[in-house]
């Protein structure tokens, strides 16, 4: 996977669609960027950071209860093993440590799951700058442990009662915060959507998870999948495989599912595929994964379908829920809600022609279910 042109497109996709009193602090972050990614003392840093800090690398586990079961090999990269719990980690503290490097003392977020909001309330607490996390009301009620973390470690979050009162929405109020204070504070993009340098820079910090798992495999896999929202765990992944021969397979919401459903257009200040009805008014998306209830998907993930590169398949809520009951039952893991999407095509596919016997597999879990106890009691008893 490539870097994206001059001007931050991937193909067709990606770009910087934001108001004028952005674009200076989008060029400032670009710059930055390059300049950190090319010196070797921040990659020092930042490798320190994820040994000691975050428990890089994370595990490799097979999967050997439900290999034997599906017929398939089937590998986990635990990004679910990190510290907070997640891969959102990875990305985290490489902004972190660049918002520092350009002499950012406060970081804005947003987030869905809240597994971007603790990681960035973990990181600006062990910074020492202060962390600002929008949050949809309804994600805020789904997810209330992580809300607690976030509070716990120092951050304000700031309910969203707008739209939705999802992602896509904190999404808007975190952008509208950036304007107003972007002379002392970076915005902590969580996934690879957003203006050009986003979804670049995010890829690149979550590479790590791809090059840590293509040196941990025996062998290139068949196929590689994770699961996408705007996809940064997926992103980090295939980046450590685009140029093998493994297929590469994004599993998406289906009432979620951009990629799959959606039609070329702008969303948060990028081109990408986005849900849309026919006068290019984005839609509401639903799906049971706060982490997915997202409208958009990463531009690289866009250019990557339009060219072939990569496939996008969808699984339903019900189906789901019988994945995090089928991976915890058979291998001791519960899995996040986001990551069993995942997990959810490997059970469906394995044995047809999606996924013949005897394939290889590998699987990034993306994050530990523990946020998830409350739906998951909810609705799976």
């Amino acid at each position: 996977m490539s870097p994206p042109t001059s001007a931050g497109r991937f193909g067709e996709f990606g770009g910087r669609y934001v108001p004028e009193s952005l674009v200076p602090a989008c060029a400032a972050l670009e710059a930055a960027f390059r300049d950190a990614w090319a010196d070797p003392a921040f990659h020092e840093q930042l490798a320190r950071l994820r040994t000691e800090f975050a428990g890089r690398p994370t595990a490799l586990t097979p999967a050997l209860n439900l290999s034997a079961q599906l017929g398939v090999t089937l590998l986990l990269k635990r990004e679910d093993l990190a510290h907070t719990g997640s891969h959102k980690i990875n990305n985290v503290l490489g902004q972190a440590l660049l918002a520092r490097r350009m002499g950012k003392a406060r970081l804005i977020a947003e987030t869905g799951a809240g597994q971007h909001g603790v990681a960035t309330a973990t990181a600006a607490a062990l910074f020492g700058m202060r962390a600002t996390v929008y949050m949809g009301e309804r994600d805020i009620a789904r997810q209330e442990l992580n809300v607690f973390r976030m509070e716990l470690l120092g951050a304000e979050v700031i309910p969203v009662t707008s739209g939705s009162r999802t992602l896509k929405d904190a999404t808007n109020e975190a952008m509208r915060a950036w304007v107003g204070a972007v002379d002392e504070a970076h915005f902590c993009l969580g996934s690879v959507g957003g203006p050009h340098p986003y979804p670049w820079l995010v890829r690149e910090l979550q590479r790590v998870i791809g090059e840590e798992a293509r040196a941990q495999v025996p062998a290139v896999p068949d196929v590689v999948v994770a699961c996408v929202g705007g996809g940064s765990n997926a992103a980090g992944t295939f980046a450590g495989f685009a140029d093998t021969t493994a297929r590469l397979i994004g599993v998406e919401a289906a009432g979620g599912a951009a990629m799959t459903n959606g039609a070329p257009g702008v969303v948060h200040g990028y081109r990408s595929m986005v849900l849309q009805d026919t006068d290019g008014q984005v839609l509401e998306a639903e799906s049971i994964a706060a982490g997915l209830d997202y409208p958009g998907i990463g531009p690289e993930h866009a250019h990557l379908g339009a060219i072939g590169r990569a496939e996008y398949r969808t699984v339903t809520d019900e189906e789901v829920l019988t994945a995090v009951r089928r991976l915890a039952r058979s291998e001791g893991i519960i899995c996040a809600l986001e990551s069993a999407h995942a997990v959810a095509w490997v059970l469906r596919a394995a044995g047809t022609p999606d996924l013949p016997t005897g394939s290889t597999v590998l699987l990034t879990l993306s994050g530990r279910g523990d946020k998830d106890m409350a739906t998951l009691a909810g609705v799976a008893r």
